[in-house]
């Protein structure tokens, strides 16, 4: 019996399931005498027919290096030296006997003859004694392209490249397909246009001398422009995890910067930020970390007289030494010029203020006592002779407009995964005593902690025109690594950071340096420094915005900083695109409304 108005289908039992052979394949494939179509795209392959008589180490590089998709293939079939030896005897009997010939008519020596005995003789002689092989070479290149013309252009680039150097290439006319199929990842020597050479020229081919800067693990830190590979690093793997970068306002060092803090976030890393122009709020905001205040008005503190935790390789003695000093650098910042017997007086104050608190050289515990305050400081040296000057000039930040700043308790926790301190609103002439502060504390967190961190220090240049801060930071640049800690150092006033005595130093002790766009009155400066080429102080003169110079240790390459649509509108600070989203955000509680 029918039903009527049920359409049944039925699925032949013969379709067999689609291979991956099928899903690969191109739709179409046409081969022409001298390019090949791949659905949309042309390929083209060439082949290296005629080399030098000299070849120089790396001549292959330029080409491996052009920010074009090619694939190349290297074939390299060893010979049976003996049979070497056999056609290297018979043509050796050749050339002398055409020699003797020529010699016996009268007509001047020939060079060309000459050079070739010789070579041969030399070849002979490696082979016999094992020290050189004969191969056959096959170099083949495929080039891509969306159009026939930019094969032709690629084809004239890599050409104009080769012929610099005497060596020659053709294209594989009528035999695209072998070409093709020659430089896949097949191990098919199907092209089989080979030129015979020993090891020394074969080993100037070797290794690829490319541009690319990378790790296998890290975070990413940009597209490399040489040949638009991915520069990825991990900068806890290098020799030490210390950065610097420098650029003129506006050439985006602040937005490489932050970038790199939104990505180490990913990887659990803890990150502080000196921030001279709260730029990093926003950030700090977004990804749930929180902003510290730093000014004479804010409500949150913190004491220079707090301790560190001693490590349990370290005694409580060694750390109250070195704090102490640390202190008497934060002082000289604070009090201006001391002389000698200033320091001495001051050193031997600051011992009695921490013994007031029952805190010396002998004290074992060091976590549980209480940190002496400024104004115990002053106390003591009103209580000293000789004294007056030090203790009228500490005065005004124990109960002068300063007060507020430096004699509260520490409230301020280091709990978080980002922690950002905004010293914007402090006058300018206590913006390097806040930086030295916050540095100075957080170095006392990190000493007691073993954990991977990060500091960011904004416009440093405005600490190292002092030469306890730049003491102060260099210090920190040499033993943060030890601490798991990596500082990333930034500046757009080269002259000055540099002319510090420990300018250099921080340099030379960063194993990851990024400079980007220049100014012409830095730029000599900047040249001298990082050893720069003619050509690399004009990129970084007429650089764009993100572009610049990435260095690694002794390598480096050119630069583009690339940030995803939804991390470009955490970390912009373009106050146009600022301006944009606040607008957007009040159209959107508009319409929530």
């Amino acid at each position: 019996m029918a039903l009527f108005g049920r359409k049944q289908s039925i699925i032949p039992t013969d379709i067999q399931p689609k291979t991956l052979d099928d899903l690969l394949a191109p739709s179409a494939i046409s081969i022409s005498s001298n390019y090949l179509q791949i659905g949309s795209q042309f390929a083209r392959t060439l082949f290296v027919v005629t080399y030098p008589r000299y070849l120089n180490t790396n001549w292959f590089s330029p080409v491996i290096n052009m920010d074009r998709p090619i694939d190349v293939s290297i074939f390299v079939h060893p010979q049976d030296t003996g049979n070497i030896l056999k056609q290297l005897r018979d043509r050796l009997g050749r050339l002398e006997a055409q020699a003797m010939e020529e010699q016996a008519a009268g007509k001047v020596r020939d060079p060309i003859l000459e050079t070739a005995i010789n070579d041969i003789e030399m070849l002979r002689d490696k082979l016999q004694q094992g020290t050189d092989r004969f191969f056959e070479l096959g170099l083949y290149i495929t080039i891509y392209g969306d159009s026939t013309k930019e094969l032709d252009e690629t084809e004239n680039k890599i050409k104009a490249i080769l012929d610099a150097q005497l060596i020659y290439s053709k294209q594989a006319t009528f035999r695209m397909k072998e070409g093709f199929f020659s430089t896949m990842p097949l191990n098919d020597d199907q092209l089989a246009v080979h030129t015979s050479l020993n090891t020394e020229p074969i080993s100037s081919l070797f290794p690829f001398v490319s541009y690319d800067l990378t790790a296998d693990k890290g975070i990413l830190y940009g597209i490399n422009t040489h040949n638009n590979s991915l520069v990825l690093f991990d900068r806890f793997a290098l020799e030490n995890g210390n950065m610097v970068v420098f650029g003129k306002a506006g050439g985006g060092k602040s937005y490489a910067v932050k970038l790199e803090i939104l990505r180490s976030l990913m990887f659990s890393t803890q990150v502080f930020v000196i921030d001279p122009e709260n730029e990093y709020k926003f950030l700090s905001d977004t990804v749930g970390g929180i902003s510290i205040k730093i000014s004479i008005a804010s409500d949150q503190h913190i004491n220079p007289f707090d301790l560190p935790a001693p490590l349990p390789d370290e005694s409580p003695a060694d750390v109250l030494r070195s704090h102490v000093l640390n202190l008497l650098g934060l002082f000289k910042i604070m009090l201006g010029a001391l002389t000698p017997e200033e320091e001495a007086i001051l050193d031997e104050a600051v011992n009695q203020t921490y013994a007031l608190k029952d805190i010396t050289s002998a004290t074992t515990d060091l976590k549980s006592a209480t940190p002496p305050l400024m104004s115990d400081l002053q106390s003591v040296l009103e209580g000293m002779t000789g004294t007056e000057s030090l203790a009228i000039r500490i005065k005004k930040y124990t109960e002068g407009s300063f007060a507020g700043f430096l004699n509260n308790p520490t409230n301020v926790q280091l709990d978080n995964q980002l922690i950002t301190f905004s010293i914007r609103d402090m006058e300018e002439e206590l913006r390097p005593i806040a930086m030295y502060l916050v540095l100075n504390f957080i170095w006392t967190q990190v000493r007691t902690e073993l954990k991977k961190r990060i500091l960011v220090v904004d416009e440093a240049w405005v600490l190292m025109k002092y030469e306890a801060g730049a003491a102060f930071l260099f210090n920190m640049a040499k033993r943060c690594r030890k601490y798991f800690l990596g500082l990333t150092t930034i500046s757009q006033d080269i002259p000055d950071f540099m002319s510090s005595p420990y300018g250099k130093p921080i340099v030379t002790n960063s194993s990851l340096q990024l400079l980007l766009k220049q100014s012409t009155a830095s730029i000599e400066l900047v040249k001298s420094t990082f050893n720069l080429t003619d050509a690399e102080k004009f990129f970084l003169m007429e650089s764009r915005v993100g572009h610049g110079l990435f260095f690694a240790g002794a390598n480096h390459v050119a630069l583009r900083v690339v940030a995803s649509y939804a991390e470009d509108q955490i970390i912009t600070s373009d106050p146009r695109q600022i301006l944009e989203i606040e607008q957007a955000k009040k159209e959107l509680a508009q319409q929530a409304t």
